[in-house]
């Protein structure tokens, strides 16, 4: 049985599936346990090998990826090869890692006693990767897994499911054994239990998540039941603090480039500016007008900068959040609701606590503006929300920046630059309703191996009983 993910733009079929149910996914599970071991057993520079073929066998798919992106998620050509290059290197960041899953000796008190701490893989991991970002948050889910010797389940998007299984055939043609690499692709009516299935599976040991707040919560709630540990990558309203002494040009660009590449689609998108009163006239002026030239249309003929937002529900739901604005006070700057899902790119100034855009995560091409009275209260007005993930802060002063950015309550934040900013190398998730956990680099290590104390006696024991 298949399922068919329609072109948000054109209405046609973009791709179809396989439609695998609940039931279905203990056997996956069963699948990846069996195979998990003898991957582990490999040295590392035998998995380091083998996730290097992956890198070169996703880029020899730069086409396909382009079309399934365009296709089923209305991206522009230029985000699905970021998506692409960053995504190869997360694997090659990946296949660096399988040198440095090293333990320590740690000093006892007992004599003779040689201390151990060392890492191992802990089973299957399970990824739950999201539509916005898919090649690059399709890859992430899998690849520090796979190099820490671990066997993995993607649990694929219903919607770029042609995409993510591009991701798979890549794998699987460079080399990784069988099982060790697994793909599920499901009926958005059958999310639910398939990933319900996927987390009780007992060969399933943790569990990666990018996606929403809400969703995130279940899925912690729900393997918390099981005792196993998730690591949650989710929403955001990242941000964008403009002090008095900023360069303003560079803070036009950087927010500019923050707030609408990808459409606002994406987990670090600029969701408020916040602007010291004494410039933000002037940065209002000069950022609705970089803003205003940033025309948006059909990603397939490629000759703008935005393209399609990914369903009518982001139509709808950005349009409410401009209406309730506009309806409060707030001042349009340039843009407005709009009628298809080639949104235009959104400023609305003058938003207060009391709209809804002030809170609620947009995911679309909408940025609100906020004016704070001075430094301190900039700060007050970043951290007023239960999330965290990304931030940025501009000034000339590059002590001053580094300050305000100690105080803003996230998991990333930025002195001079985008709140969009990902490497492949770097620890990388939130706080509060971002979620917990970190990928990237080292830190992905700790994510994805057991650590284990293991000592060895030298000397004749002796003991009081």
């Amino acid at each position: 049985m298949k399922f068919e993910r329609i072109n948000p733009l054109t209405g046609d079929v973009a791709s179809s599936a396989e439609a695998m149910t609940a039931d279905r996914m203990a056997a996956i599970a069963e699948v990846a346990g069996g195979a998990q071991p003898a991957w582990a057993a490999l040295g590392p520079n035998a998995r380091r090998a083998v996730l290097l073929r992956a890198a070169d066998a996703l880029e020899a798919r730069k086409d396909a990826f382009v079309d399934a992106m365009m296709g089923e998620i209305g991206a522009t050509a230029g985000w699905a090869m970021f998506n692409l290059t960053l995504a190869a290197g997360i694997v090659r960041e990946a296949a660096s890692l399988t040198t440095q899953i090293t333990g320590e000796i740690i000093p006892s008190d007992k004599p003779g006693c040689l201390a151990m701490a060392i890492r191992e893989p802990v089973g299957v991991i399970l990824g739950i990767a999201p539509w916005n970002a898919p090649i690059i948050l399709g890859v992430r889910a899998i690849a520090v897994p796979l190099a820490c010797g671990n066997a993995v389940i993607l649990k694929a998007s219903e919607q770029c499911p042609r995409t993510h299984a591009l991701i798979i055939e890549s794998f699987a043609a460079a080399g990784f054994p069988e099982g060790v690499v697994n793909v599920v692709t499901n009926a958005p009516a059958d999310a639910p239990a398939v990933v319900g299935a996927l987390i009780d599976a007992p060969q399933v040991k943790r569990i990666n998540f990018t996606g929403s707040t809400a969703v995130g919560k279940i899925i912690a709630q729900r393997a918390a039941g099981l005792l196993k540990p998730c690591l949650l990558e989710l929403g955001g309203k990242a941000p964008f603090v403009v002090l008095h002494d900023a360069d303003l040009d560079e803070a036009v660009k950087a927010a500019a480039f923050g707030a609408f590449m990808n459409q606002g689609q994406i987990c670090m998108s600029t969701e408020r500016i916040i602007v010291v009163e004494a410039v933000a006239d002037a940065f209002a002026e000069k950022f609705a007008a970089k803003v205003a030239s940033m025309a948006t249309g059909d990603p397939r003929e490629g000759t703008t900068p935005l393209g399609a937002v990914v369903d009518r529900k982001t139509v709808d739901h950005v349009n409410a959040l401009i209406a309730d604005a506009a309806g409060k006070g707030a001042t349009v700057l340039t843009g407005g609701q709009a009628d298809s899902v080639l949104m235009p790119a959104t400023v609305v100034d003058r938003v207060t606590s009391a709209m809804n855009l002030y809170r609620d995560e947009s995911f679309g091409p909408v940025v609100a503006m906020i004016r704070a009275r001075d430094e301190e209260h900039a700060i007050e007005l970043a951290n007023d929300t239960e999330y965290g993930l990304s931030a940025a802060v501009f000034t000339r002063d590059a002590a001053r920046g580094l300050g305000v950015a100690r105080r803003i309550k996230s998991g990333i934040c930025h002195v001079n630059g985008p709140t969009v900013h990902d490497e492949a190398q770097m620890p990388f998730g939130g706080v509060g309703a971002s979620g917990y956990g970190r990928f990237g680099g080292r830190q992905g290590i700790d994510s994805f191996t057991e650590t284990r104390w293991i000592t060895v006696e030298t000397q004749p024991g002796h003991f009081p009983i």
